[in-house]
């Protein structure tokens, strides 16, 4: 994959960069290189139809997001800030714009349900989000100056469905939609990186074609009408079946900790303590905000949630639907009158008063006969 020249035509690999990849040559098995890429682009996808955006962003984002790991390593980059930079870099080449803010939230939302953690919403002020937001704009600096900003996708949807007008086939019940599934599920493969786009749409049909017992034109060959190698078009429908017989693994790391930690074979065990740890404190947090503001126990009840305690009687189960940190901004009935408390307490200090009953004396009237202001006061 050129880097040096811009041209209409998608960049291919070339044959060393198909041998061994940048990440394989620094030690990562080739096994783990493959989930790796299929579960960023499946972040990618996913998080695309959260944020509806169309299918020509999320293919760019995953197309993308697959060459800069042929010039780059995912020793070197992690896959998270990868995934965040090349949708956000996807979503302004095919000037279909969204927030930082968003694409942040909702990816982060998809790893944390993918591993089981409680799918809180980032507040936008915490460290964290900063951290994220910084490695997003970094990514898409280091995805363009590494491809040479060349940034140009040729996708093969439209010829698809151009294929499938000249073979009759658009009219057929399962083929068209069986075949644009399989263009869909590519994406997870570098095969969009090996074989231009017709030669792709050839593929999808010949196996779409295979699959519902649909006969094809053979004399002459029906792929030689659309600029297409025989022996390429096979490759490419086994590469759609390679897709269905492996089954990816969730747990997948995404930044330079977690790869250290699944090469040692600790990072299931760390997922699910961390897995642990937060839904405990999830659980106190709503555990705090649902306390009543009773005057005498209020103090006692607080004081009763213990941070260390587990998954305790007193610490509520977990629910269905996601928490959020949006209402923990605003002052709950306990913080509320904690606070109240804590100014009063302050003014009596100030004022040197003491506490205790106040007893108000009788205002003394002006004189009788003119009505005027009281006595011993200021004009």
């Amino acid at each position: 994959m050129s880097v040096s020249s811009l041209s209409l035509r998608n960049p291919l690999l070339t044959p060393a960069q198909i041998s061994a990849s940048p990440s394989e040559t620094l030690g990562l098995p080739a096994e783990l290189e493959a989930e790796m890429r299929a579960y960023g682009c499946h972040l990618i996808e996913a998080a695309g139809i959260v944020l509806r955006v169309p299918q020509v962003v999320m293919a760019c984002a995953q197309i993308l997001f697959q060459r800069f790991y042929y010039v780059a390593s995912f020793q070197d980059f992690s896959l998270r800030s990868t995934v965040l930079g090349a949708l956000f870099l996807a979503c302004k080449v095919e000037e279909s714009p969204q927030s930082i803010r968003n694409i942040i939230n909702v990816v982060d939302i998809l790893v944390k349900r993918d591993r089981g953690y409680p799918e809180i919403v980032a507040d936008g002020y915490d460290s964290e989000f900063y951290e994220r937001k910084n490695e997003m704009v970094i990514s898409e600096l280091q995805i363009l100056r590494r491809l040479g900003f060349n940034v140009q996708v040729e996708l093969p949807y439209g010829l698809l469905v151009n294929y499938l007008r000249s073979l009759e086939l658009t009219d057929h019940p399962r083929l068209p939609q069986l075949a644009w599934n399989y263009l869909n599920d590519l994406l997870r493969t570098p095969t969009y990186l090996c074989f231009q786009p017709e030669t792709i749409a050839c593929g999808v049909i010949y196996l779409a074609a295979y699959e519902c017992d649909v006969p094809l034109p053979t004399s002459p060959p029906w792929w030689t009408i659309f600029d297409a190698n025989g022996q390429d078009v096979v490759m490419v429908a086994k590469a759609t079946i390679a897709i269905y017989l492996h089954r990816p693994s969730r747990v997948v790391p995404l930044d330079h900790d977690e790869l250290s930690m699944y090469v040692a074979g600790t990072l299931a065990d760390h997922v699910a303590a961390e897995r642990d740890r937060r839904w405990e404190k999830a659980r106190v947090e709503a555990e705090v905000e649902s306390i009543p503001p009773d005057s005498a126990g209020t103090q006692r009840d607080l004081a009763a949630i213990d941070v260390s305690a587990g998954y305790g009687s007193s610490v509520s189960s977990p629910t269905s639907q996601p928490l959020s940190r949006a209402h923990s901004r605003s002052r709950s009935p306990l913080r509320a009158q904690q606070q109240q408390h804590q100014h009063q307490q302050h003014q009596h200090q100030h004022h040197g008063y003491r506490r205790g009953p106040v007893h108000h004396q009788p205002r003394k009237q002006g004189n009788s006969a003119g009505g005027g202001p009281p006595e011993n006061s200021h004009r």
